[in-house]
Parts: structure tokens; C-alpha cells; sequence
């Protein structure tokens, strides 16, 4: 009997500490609480490269789950009452800012050591790198025509030799329209509008098929220089190519935040909290800086070759606000001048 009443107590003990180790749904509670789910639009060599490092030093694991932003903000929506994902890594500061309400405050420790321009102001969105809009030239081709910025893409020396995509589909474009503006004049300067005019001119009309057809085709030789971002015309460099030259355009070049969201109602909080911090901690930002082309944005970070410093950049900002709330005006008259010219 009394070996009977030990077995039924050992018994007894173990389906507690069952329990114990269950959520309501049956899942382990270890395992849940030691995990984290990222969505994410970056690229593959951004996520390959800082999810491993951030399980490495915090033991969490990441679910991961990719697809545009578009998408991605879509589901967080459709979730909205019982969310998924806990994090949302990557995406242009300019489409996460329309929906606060899906985010939680949340400022990371590191926001101090961030660059002006590029802290964490809206209590929930965190950048951590920037993209800017570049001129990529090919050196062979260019000769000595100099190209130093925008002014210099008018050389009648390179009419039907510069090669860029279409802002109507390709958000580089526009980031490229909206900086040429700007640097140029003013949004909504005749100047500004007479130049961009000149430029298609010069251009003969000529647009990509998309962005990564513009790069490609200045590095294949097809084009003497091509209006792209730094991501890709810097990753040309960091492979060791030595005919190609990345400008930053001297009237001025914008850069635009890509930031990392905790999601509203994020089922691991705190990890969600170690993955902000994560992100912008000295390690990751040298991470981006060194070994990948994605500009990192802490005043400490330590950059590799391929990538200029921005002390050395004429660097202007952007009017987020305007071109949020003209972007369909400023994409109009950019049709009715591109279709005039073409004609």
C-alpha cells in the first residue's frame, strides 16, 4: 500500500510540473518564452547576418517571415486583435508612420548614441540604417567628363548615356525625385522642375525597366552613370570593383530611415525589447557597416572602405511631412513633363 500511495505521489508531481511547463494551448512555455517573430522585409544578407548574432548573444529564437512591406503591414493589420509577430524589421520610415496604432512605445537604450536627424522621435519607430540617393558612374566610360552632382548630368556630353528608373513604380526613383527637388530648388520651385525637365531631356526618355536594372546596367557598361541608392551602387565597391565610383551629389543627397517596430500586443515583449536594442547596440551598427552596404546610424559606428562617412557628405533632409501628403502631386507633374519631353 505505502509503495502504491509513493508511486501516486510521483505521479502526482509529475503532471504538476507538466502543467507548469504548458500554456493554456499546450505549447512549452520555455520554449515560448524564448523565442521571438520577426517579420521582415530586409534583405537576405541583412537577415542572415544580424539574426544569427542577435540568438548567438541572447539566446532567443527567431521565427522569421519575409515578404515585402506592403504585405507585411497588411497582416499586421489583419492580426491587429490577436497579433503574431512581435517585431517588424525593416521597411521605409515614410509607410510605418501612417500606422501608429499598430506599434508599441518603445525608445531603446541606445536611442542617445544615434545620429541627429535619426533618433527615435515618434515614441514607437527606431531607425537604425539609412539609404541615400547616389549617382553610380562608370569610370571607363565617363573618361574625364566630371560628374560630381546633379548640375553635371546636364553635360551634353552624356545626353542618352544616364540611365534611371521610373518614380511611378520604383520608390528609389522617387526618393531620387524628391531629393533632385529639393536640392535643385525646392519642391515646388520652377527652377527645381525646370531642371528635372532638362534632365529627361538629356536623358532622351530613357527609364529602367526597374532599380536594380539601373545599377546593373551602368556596371555592365551600357550606361556612363545611373541615378540609384547607396545599398546596391556601395556593394559594387565592397566586392572590389574598380571602374566604378559612387557620387554624392554636392547640391545634396537625402537619406531616408528604415526602422524597427514592436508590434501592439507583442506576445514576448521583452524580447521584442532585446531585439530593438539589438539592432542598435555598437556591435550590430559595426556589423552593418563593415560587411554590408546598408549605412548604420550611430555616431560611434565604425564604417569600412566601401562606405563615405557622412561628415563628408553634403547631406539635407527631407520634408517628410510634404512629400507624405503631395506624393500624388509631385508624381503628376513629373508624368505631364516626362510625357511632353517624350513626345
Amino acid at each position: 500500500m505505502k509503495k502504491f500511495v509513493s508511486m501516486l505521489l510521483v505521479f502526482v508531481v509529475l503532471l504538476t510540473l507538466a502543467a507548469c511547463g504548458k500554456s493554456d494551448d499546450g505549447s512549452d512555455k520555455g520554449e515560448e518564452e524564448n523565442k521571438l517573430v520577426v517579420y521582415s522585409p530586409n534583405s537576405e544578407n541583412m537577415v542572415n547576418l544580424l539574426i544569427p548574432m542577435f540568438e548567438q548573444e541572447t539566446g532567443i529564437k527567431v521565427e522569421l517571415i519575409s515578404a515585402g512591406t506592403g504585405e507585411l503591414i497588411k497582416r499586421l493589420q489583419s492580426e491587429k486583435d490577436n497579433p503574431y509577430a512581435d517585431i517588424l524589421f525593416g521597411g521605409s520610415k515614410a509607410q510605418v508612420l501612417n500606422y501608429p496604432d499598430l506599434f508599441e512605445k518603445y525608445v531603446s537604450k541606445n536611442d542617445e548614441y544615434m545620429l541627429e536627424g535619426h533618433k527615435n522621435v515618434d515614441g514607437f519607430l527606431t531607425p537604425y540604417v539609412a539609404d541615400g540617393s547616389v549617382l553610380l558612374v562608370n569610370t571607363d566610360l565617363a573618361g574625364d567628363i566630371e560628374i560630381n552632382g546633379y548640375k553635371d548630368l546636364l553635360n551634353p556630353k552624356l545626353k542618352g548615356k544616364i540611365i534611371g528608373a521610373d518614380p511611378l513604380s520604383s520608390s528609389s526613383a522617387f526618393a531620387h525625385l524628391t531629393n533632385m527637388l529639393l536640392a535643385m530648388g525646392g519642391y515646388e520651385s520652377d527652377e527645381a522642375w525646370d531642371y528635372v525637365k532638362q534632365l529627361i531631356t538629356n536623358m532622351e526618355g530613357k527609364v529602367a525597366s526597374g532599380s536594380q536594372a539601373v545599377h546593373k546596367s551602368v556596371a555592365d557598361g551600357e550606361y556612363v552613370v545611373g541615378l540609384t541608392y547607396e545599398d546596391p551602387a556601395a556593394g559594387y565597391l565592397l566586392d572590389g570593383a574598380k571602374n566604378l565610383k559612387v557620387v554624392y551629389m554636392e547640391e545634396g543627397t537625402v537619406f531616408l530611415d528604415a526602422g524597427v517596430e514592436i508590434v501592439k500586443g507583442a506576445k514576448h515583449l521583452e524580447n521584442a525589447k532585446k531585439f530593438v536594442d539589438f539592432v542598435t547596440s555598437k556591435e550590430a551598427q559595426d556589423a552593418l557597416g563593415q560587411q554590408l552596404t546598408n549605412r548604420p546610424l550611430r555616431k560611434d559606428v565604425t564604417l569600412g572602405d566601401h562606405m563615405k562617412p557622412l561628415d563628408q557628405i553634403h547631406v539635407i533632409y527631407e520634408d517628410e511631412e510634404y512629400v507624405k501628403n503631395n506624393r500624388d502631386k509631385i508624381l503628376e507633374k513629373y508624368q505631364e513633363i516626362y510625357t511632353d519631353v517624350a513626345q
